[in-house]
């Protein structure tokens, strides 16, 4: 890599926290997640930030979970930045239309600049059956098109994945045609993975994988969901699955990531991988 980096952010994955005893089935330690998040809030203060990125799943279950995690973020003097996972829509039927304004985001999905460079932020709980609990019309779309993937073999055709709309797809492609125009390169975060394929993939992962990957303006996605992580590549894009913070009792996981105009460098701590991932 070269010796400076363009910038420096913080990434956490699924910290699940909810005011529940530990499954020991899933090894998800639920309440564990606050300390774990204060320590990686603890370290983040020590570094020169541009931002740190939840990539979803902050809470469990139960819009009342959402303040004690929220709380620990706000000790942060660096942004803390937000997306959806699928159990930040495990709330009250009427807390479901006010995940994402709760988490602070500007829109379902968003991008923002930083150094230069273009982050897009997707919402892959669009299209599912938890984020539509409060609109009949909208959850028969999402289970017609679970149905769709079971009948057709697809590995993840599961109730807990799901999908974004065309309108959102043809948002994404506008995002990535912009930065192309302005000579930006563009990192993308969103809560499923794409790339590889394994049963924790967004519905439509072959399709956006093969955007990003056909768009040489694009270093990396960036996800969690998947608590086991993975990396994999398509193009000259890189795919980074995140580990999840609420597993283990006592192993943290999460990571500093530093953009350099030659690579990506992920610090892991505790259970969280390093790596140094080259540009093409």
């Amino acid at each position: 890599m070269t010796q400076e980096p363009r910038l420096r952010f913080g990434v956490i994955a699924d910290p699940q926290y909810a005011d529940l005893d530990a499954n020991p089935v899933l090894n998800r330690h639920f309440r564990g997640s606050l300390g774990k998040l204060s320590e990686a809030i603890a370290t983040f203060e020590g570094e020169d930030l541009s931002f740190v990125m939840t990539l979803g799943d902050l809470i469990d279950r139960g819009a009342d979970n959402l303040e004690p995690a929220l709380a620990i973020y706000r000790r942060s003097r660096h942004e803390c930045l937000f997306l959806p996972g699928n159990h930040d829509f495990l709330v009250e039927p009427d807390q479901i239309a006010l995940v994402h304004q709760r988490l602070g985001m500007p829109a379902p999905y968003y991008s923002f600049t930083r150094a230069g460079i273009r982050f897009v932020v997707i919402d892959g709980c669009e299209e599912s059956l938890f984020a539509t609990v409060a609109d009949p019309e909208s959850q028969a779309r999402a289970h017609a098109r679970l149905e769709a993937l079971k009948e057709s073999g697809a590995v993840n055709a599961m109730d807990w994945n799901a999908g974004i709309s065309q309108r959102q797809f043809a948002w994404i492609a506008g995002q990535l045609e912009a930065a192309r125009a302005a000579g930006q390169k563009v990192i993308v975060m969103g809560h499923y993975p794409l790339h590889p394929a394994t049963d924790h993939c967004l519905w439509d992962a072959d399709v956006l994988t093969d955007l990003l990957a056909s768009s040489p303006q694009v270093l990396a996605y960036l996800c969690g969901h998947d608590h086991r992580g993975g990396l994999g590549r398509a193009g000259s894009c890189w795919f980074v699955n995140f580990k999840g913070m609420v597993d283990t009792a006592s192993e943290n996981a999460f990571a500093l990531v530093d953009l350099y105009a030659d690579g990506l460098e992920i610090r892991g701590f505790g259970r969280e991988v390093s790596r140094a991932l080259a540009f093409s």
